[in-house]
């Protein structure tokens, strides 16, 4: 299990400690803490959400933070620390737990944790108190709220594409596969097959903008728990058959059968499935049904800049 940053608080200082007044490098810790707590392989790459970082690096990282602001460690240069006599002095008692409610004896880090541009916010103090119910970093509590929040977007937007008309169904799905760069931009680069019936839309968009390949679509508006079958993997190969196309894309509000994904990864024609939740997630993505209501810039400091 990867322990919460306020838990790699105390072994981190321990291992600064350990140093006897020689500057350690942050990679050379996070390397120790992981062969402390045992973690697996598994454990030391599992990534955040972003894909961009290990979680027990960023928990890591946040307890150098939070230990730095305390005045319990110094910065000496990029990514190398020593330890400060506050720290030394912390480590003295070894029953005591090293965590923000310990940090917050400190005028410095209480500094740190408060809010002073707005007072009809939350302060970030409070925000850390939550936090250490949930033993998340802040990175970590705003993806995971972003996730929540698209989460249940998606859902939101799934459910209205079920109950939208078979034409409004049809245009929006030409609208999507165009935003995600098929058809390029002639007219007529997507449209429809013959007539929409039954919950269903059947059509063909170029591949590319000269229109030298194109894609034949098959979408299905079901209802959940209506799931797609293997026969109907298998009528929309044979049409595809007919057509002499090689591609096709099979796209539904609801769902395939473990029997219809084995179909269509068996047949000779390369058949693309796209469920409700993957159309919703695609929809989100290129603002067809959304639209992005307030950007957020996640920003960290150029170490590079200060080292000039």
């Amino acid at each position: 299990m990867i322990p919460s940053y306020q838990d790699c608080m105390r072994p981190f200082l321990e291992v600064a400690h350990q140093a006897n007044g020689t500057e350690v490098k942050l990679r050379d810790v996070v390397n120790q803490l992981a062969d402390k707590f045992g973690l697996t392989e598994a454990e030391r790459q599992q990534a955040l959400p972003s894909g961009k970082q290990p979680i027990f690096d960023n928990r890591v990282g946040w307890a150098k933070t939070y230990l730095t602001k305390a005045g319990l460690l110094e910065s000496t240069r990029r990514a190398h620390f020593l330890i400060t006599a506050r720290g030394i002095t912390a480590l003295q008692d070894t029953s005591t737990k090293i965590d923000n409610d310990y940090l917050k004896q400190f005028d410095e880090f209480i500094s740190f944790t408060q809010k002073t541009n707005d007072a009809n916010t939350q302060s970030i103090a409070e925000q850390i108190d939550t936090e250490s119910e949930k033993d998340i970093t802040p990175d970590e509590a705003l993806r995971a709220a972003y996730k929540k929040i698209n989460d249940a977007l998606a859902q939101d937007i799934l459910d209205r594409t079920r109950k939208v008309t078979p034409a409004f169904f049809e245009d929006l799905l030409i609208e999507l596969l165009v935003a995600m760069g098929y058809g390029g931009t002639g007219e007529g680069a997507a449209h429809a097959l013959g007539k929409t019936g039954d919950n269903g839309v059947d059509g063909v968009i170029d591949q590319d903008p000269l229109g030298v390949d194109q894609i034949y679509i098959q979408a299905k508006r079901y209802a959940q728990g209506n799931n797609v079958s293997a026969g109907d993997i298998r009528d929309f190969f044979g049409a595809l058959n007919l057509k002499k196309a090689h591609k096709g894309i099979f796209i539904t509000t609801s769902d395939f059968t473990s029997s219809a994904i084995e179909t269509a990864q068996n047949l000779g024609t390369r058949i693309v499935l796209i469920n409700g939740t993957e159309l919703a997630k695609l929809m989100l993505r290129y603002n067809i049904g959304s639209r992005d209501e307030q950007v957020l810039h996640l920003k960290k400091i150029d170490e590079e800049f200060f080292e000039q």
